[in-house]
């Protein structure tokens, strides 16, 4: 009897975990404003140029420097373009990151040697991890045309990173 009431409870707890976890997706697919889009894209597009200029330089791994040179280039280019349908639609541009785009600027500071390559690398995951979930989110749900189009004609571009970093996540190779 006594594993009756134990399967039970157990049960019980998977069911919170997944209704806990299913509000925190809905969360997550709350439909984004053209005004939180712009703040958080341009965030992590600043995120993107400023921890690639110094993986351009303090990096080990050919790969993860060839890499953190595409981030610099496609985010410049793409922030940018941001910035030109941001003035057309009458939205500012933050002139600072956000904090936990801060937060992993200075985590991305800390490494060194081989451990900045793999602390590069694994914020560049979880950075376009966060950029391909607000992009696809703002191609379906930004009111501004213009906005809508960035979005849509950026995602492509910000899924080949989130691949790319996710393959060399862990510190990168020169292979």
């Amino acid at each position: 009897m006594r594993s009756g009431y134990r399967a039970a409870a157990v049960a019980l707890m998977l069911a919170m975990a997944a209704a806990v976890s299913g509000d925190d997706k809905k969360a997550d697919e709350k439909p984004v404003s053209d005004e939180e889009f712009v703040i958080k894209a341009a965030s992590g597009g600043g995120f993107e140029v400023e921890s690639g200029k110094l993986a351009k330089d303090a990096a080990k791994s050919a790969d993860v420097k060839k890499f953190a040179e595409k981030m610099v280039t496609d985010h410049e280019k793409a922030n940018k373009e941001l910035v030109e349908v941001a003035k057309k639609t009458g939205l500012g541009i933050p002139v600072k990151l956000l904090d936990h785009h801060q937060k992993m600027l200075e985590t991305v500071k800390g490494g060194t040697g081989d451990g900045f390559d793999r602390a590069y690398m694994d914020t560049q995951v979880k950075a376009h991890e966060e950029a391909v979930a607000l992009f696809a989110n703002a191609s379906k749900n930004v009111k501004n045309a213009d906005l809508k189009a960035f979005a849509e004609k950026t995602l492509p571009t910000i899924k080949e990173h989130y691949e790319h970093a996710k393959k060399h996540a862990g510190g990168g190779s020169d292979k």
